[in-house]
C-alpha cells in the first residue's frame, strides 16, 4: 500500500511514495491474482497519480516504447548485475544483493531492437520487475514510467531494534529532504540568501509531481523529478550543492565567509543550508548523490555522473553561521501591493493600526502585515466594507520572512468590476479569514 512520506505507518524500503506539499497519496495499480507460489504481496506497478506527469504511470509499461539501453541504464544504476548473455544481442542482468543461487529473478534484456524477439524480451523482463520483491525493481520501473532526474540522501546514523533506523530519525530525513527540494525550487524562482516567504507557494506548486521512496532500513531517500517540469529544480541543486560544499572548505581552510556570498548566484541559500544542517545534524556523515534520467541525457552545463557531496558534523558550525548571515544580510525590497483587507487592529478607536492583506500582486508572498497611520487605517477599513483590494507602498521586510510592510504610504482603494467585487467580498467574509477581523486580543500575523 502507498502511503504519504508523513505518513508513520509508511515503512523502509518500500517504494516511491508521493512527497508533500500535494498531501496525496497515489493509489497502486490494482495487483493481479499470483501464480502459483508467487508473494501475493509482491509490488505490480508504479504507483498512479490522477494527473500531471505520472497520470497513467501505474499501468504497465508498453514494451513496445521501452528503450533497452535505458532499462539497462536503469538496472545498472539501481544496483542490479550484468551477468553475461548473447555478445551483441542480449544481456543477462540479477537483482543486487549475494547470489541466491539461480533462484531469484533474471532478466534478458537486448542490446537493441534489432532483433524480431526484442519486444518479448523487453516484456518479459518488465512482468519480471512487476513481480520481483526487490526494491530496487520497483525504482526501475519508476524510472521507466516517467523520464525522471533522481536524487538520493543518505544518512550514517546509529541503528536501532533489528538494524532499522528508528521513526524520529527517518523523519528527520525526511524532513531535511523536502526542506532541499523546496530550496532548489525557490532558487529557480529567484537567487536570494533568504527566501522567506516570497515564491513559497509557486515553489510548492513546483514540487508537486515529485514521488520519493525510502531505502531499507530507513538510511536513505530517493526523490523521482520528473523531466517535465522538475529538471530545473534538479540543475539548480546540482549547482547549489557543490557550490555549498565548495564553500563550506573555504570556510574551514581560510576563516572567510567570502565563498557562501558568490554561492548565492549557484542558489544557495539559508533555506538550503538549513536543510544541510537538518541533513546531517545527529549523524557521523551524510550526502546526497544526483543522477540524470537517461532517457532524457545530461542537461548543458552539469557533469554526466555528478560526483557525491557529502557532509560532516565539523561542516556543521559554518552551514549554521552561513544561514544566519544570510538572514541577516538580505535587504529589503521596495513593492507596491495591491491586497484585500482581512484583519485589522488597533489599540484604541483613534490613532494608527495593523492591517493584514492577503496579496492579490506586487509581491510573491500570500500575506503582508503593515501598521497605517490614522487616515490609511480608515481608508482601509471603508475599502473593506465595500469590497475593494487597496494599493499600497512600502519595504517588505526580511525580518519576519518578509511578511511585514514598513513604511507604508499612498493607500488608495482600487476599483474592480461587479463581478471581481463580490468574489472578493465573499472571501473576506469566509468564515477561514472573517473570524476575529477586528479582534484586539490576537496577533494580526496568527493564521
Amino acid at each position: 500500500m502507498h502511503r504519504p512520506i508523513d505518513d508513520p505507518e509508511n515503512g523502509a524500503g518500500h517504494g516511491p511514495e508521493p512527497l508533500p506539499p500535494p498531501g496525496r497519496s497515489l493509489p497502486a495499480r490494482p495487483q493481479p491474482h499470483p501464480a502459483p507460489g508467487e508473494h501475493p504481496g509482491h509490488w505490480t506497478g508504479v504507483p498512479a497519480a490522477p494527473a500531471g506527469p505520472w497520470a497513467g504511470a501505474g499501468e504497465a509499461p508498453d514494451p513496445c516504447r521501452v528503450d533497452p539501453r535505458v532499462l539497462g541504464a536503469l538496472l545498472a544504476r539501481h544496483g542490479w548485475r550484468r551477468r553475461g548473455g548473447a555478445a551483441g544481442r542480449y544481456s543477462r542482468w540479477t537483482p543486487p544483493g549475494p547470489a541466491t543461487g539461480g533462484r531469484g529473478t533474471s532478466l534478458l534484456v537486448p542490446e537493441n531492437r534489432g532483433f524480431p524477439d526484442s519486444d518479448d524480451l523487453i516484456g518479459e523482463a518488465l512482468t519480471a520487475l512487476a513481480h520481483s520483491a526487490d526494491p530496487s525493481a520497483r525504482e526501475v520501473l519508476t524510472g521507466l514510467a516517467v523520464p525522471s532526474d533522481e536524487i538520493r540522501w543518505w544518512r550514517d546514523v546509529p541503528p536501532g531494534p533489528a538494524g532499522a533506523v528508528p521513526w524520529p530519525v527517518q523523519e528527520q530525513l525526511r524532513a531535511a529532504a523536502r526542506g532541499m527540494l523546496l530550496a532548489g525550487a525557490l532558487a529557480v524562482r529567484d537567487r536570494a540568501g533568504y527566501h522567506g516567504a516570497r515564491h513559497k507557494r509557486q515553489a510548492q506548486t513546483a514540487l508537486e509531481s515529485v514521488v520519493v521512496g525510502a531505502a531499507p532500513g530507513g538510511r536513505g531517500l530517493t526523490a523521482f523529478l520528473p523531466v517535465d517540469p522538475g529538471r530545473a529544480v534538479a540543475v539548480r541543486l546540482h549547482h547549489a550543492l557543490h557550490a555549498a560544499r565548495e564553500a563550506v572548505d573555504y570556510r574551514r581552510a581560510t576563516g572567510g565567509m567570502e565563498a557562501f556570498d558568490s554561492a548565492v548566484r549557484a542558489g544557495v541559500s539559508r533555506e538550503l543550508t538549513e536543510a544541510l544542517v537538518a541533513l546531517v545534524r545527529g549523524t557521523e556523515g551524510a550526502g546526497i548523490t544526483l543522477e540524470w534520467s537517461p532517457a532524457a541525457g545530461t542537461p548543458a552545463g552539469c557533469a554526466a555522473r555528478p560526483e557525491p557531496v557529502e557532509f560532516s558534523p565539523g561542516d556543521l558550525p559554518a552551514l549554521r553561521e552561513a544561514g544566519a548571515r544570510y538572514l541577516h544580510d538580505e535587504p529589503s525590497v521596495p513593492v507596491r501591493i495591491t491586497g484585500t483587507v482581512v484583519r485589522m487592529r488597533r489599540s484604541g478607536p483613534r490613532g494608527e493600526g495593523t492591517v493584514r492583506l492577503r496579496v492579490l500582486a506586487g509581491a510573491e508572498v500570500g500575506h503582508v502585515r503593515a501598521t497605517l497611520d490614522e487616515e490609511a487605517y480608515r481608508t482601509a477599513g471603508h475599502a473593506h466594507l465595500v469590497g475593494l483590494p487597496i494599493r499600497v507602498s512600502g519595504r517588505l521586510e526580511s525580518r519576519g520572512g518578509f511578511r511585514r510592510l514598513t513604511d507604508a504610504t499612498g493607500v488608495v482603494p482600487v476599483q474592480v468590476d461587479e463581478a471581481e467585487r463580490d468574489r472578493l467580498m465573499k472571501a473576506a467574509h469566509d468564515p477561514g479569514e472573517g473570524e476575529g477581523f477586528f479582534d484586539e486580543g490576537s496577533d494580526p500575523e496568527a493564521g
